[in-house]
């Protein structure tokens, strides 16, 4: 028999999500973990190590930073050595030579007196051997979300990443666009995501969020007459225009920027189609970009939100989208119905072959 399951995997600042779903049972009887992210635990052992006054050795595969990324800074912080690979290394910067003059020794040897830290954000095995302690196995089928700046060496990892936004954000475009059975080259977290888990589609995390809200029936109802529907995640803040799945306008934010206040003005802005690129990026924000169609068609008045900090919208009165009741997993979500919207435009996946690399 066929095995029509998939195994969604969303990828944040904080968790890591996974569902498993299997299209003979009700999505609420699906596997479903909350696990912490790969980028929280690599953090707590380069933290561990420093309180212990030990040299570190990165190696393994490009991750995602933020929590890896400050405890890195602050080991070199503490007088104490860093060493890593090439790849391991891009994790915190795409600059080695910035990454150099900070004091991070790039070497493919471990020292001896090093603690070694592997890097990858998704460790297949592990998950495999978590799943078969209850009888439950992989699926052909794997999607992965994640967080891509892209690949900036010399040049702003905000700007850069609203480049991209540029480039498909465009007139006709939906959010199963940002699904991918092969990722644009640049965005190297998701090409390293694909090492790992080879065969595994993979997605912009943002975008699924917002694509599995629509898994809510009063979201996906009033999203037929346009919605903006804003993830609050951990580390990014996304609004998006959207009528049905097609998109008319994006704003992009660090969440430890945003205040409710802000939060309100910034969506507000965004719904009027009056938000400029530059207001939100000199707020240390990515920027923002609504399409000229969107004077035809707006406004959208109903705002959903989703993610782990939507307490920020709390007073705001907007909707909390709930899909399948479970708010946590609407990135997951997001992935299975973009899965199965590629395998309808004729873009099957490809079964996940071999052992990860």
């Amino acid at each position: 028999m066929t095995d029509e399951r998939i195994l969604a995997i969303d990828i944040g600042a904080g968790t890591m999500d996974v569902v498993l779903h299997d299209p003979a049972q009700p999505m609420e009887n699906a596997v479903q973990l909350v696990l912490p992210s790969a980028t929280a635990i690599v953090g707590k052992r380069i933290e561990r190590a420093r309180r212990e006054g030990r040299a570190v050795f990165l190696h393994g595969n490009l991750m995602g930073g933020y929590h890896t990324t400050n405890a890195v800074w602050r080991h070199l912080e503490a007088g104490l050595e860093v060493y890593a690979t090439e790849k391991a290394a891009r994790t915190v910067h795409d600059d080695l030579d910035l990454l150099r003059k900070r004091g991070i020794q790039i070497s493919d040897e471990a020292p001896r007196h090093a603690v070694a830290v592997d890097f990858r954000d998704v460790d297949l095995a592990r998950l495999e051997r978590t799943l078969a302690a209850y009888d439950v196995t992989l699926p052909a089928t794997i999607a992965v979300a994640a967080q891509d700046h892209g690949f900036s060496p010399k040049y702003s990892n905000r700007l850069f990443r609203f480049d991209h936004w540029r480039r498909t954000l465009t007139p006709g475009s939906t959010l199963v666009d940002h699904i991918w059975p092969t990722p644009p080259d640049y965005m190297t977290r998701l090409v390293a995501i694909q090492d790992d888990v080879p065969g595994a589609i993979v997605a912009d995390t943002g975008p699924v969020a917002v694509l599995g809200a629509l898994e809510d029936e009063r979201v996906a109802s009033e999203a037929e007459r346009g919605a903006c529907i804003v993830n609050v995640g951990n580390q990014h803040t996304l609004g998006l225009l959207v009528h049905g799945e097609e998109l008319f306008g994006v704003m992009e934010h660090h969440t430890e920027a945003v205040t409710t206040e802000k939060l309100e003005h910034l969506i507000g802005k965004l719904v009027a189609g009056s938000i400029t690129h530059d207001e939100v990026f000199d707020g240390d924000g990515h920027g923002a970009l609504v399409l000229e169609r969107y004077r035809d068609v707006h406004p959208f008045p109903f705002v959903a939100v989703t993610g782990p900090n939507r307490h920020l919208a709390a007073p705001l009165g907007w909707y909390e989208a709930v899909p399948h009741g479970a708010m946590m997993l609407s990135g997951c979500f997001g992935l299975i119905r973009g899965v199965r919207a590629l395998a309808a435009r004729g873009a099957t996946p490809a079964p996940v072959l071999g052992t990860p690399r």
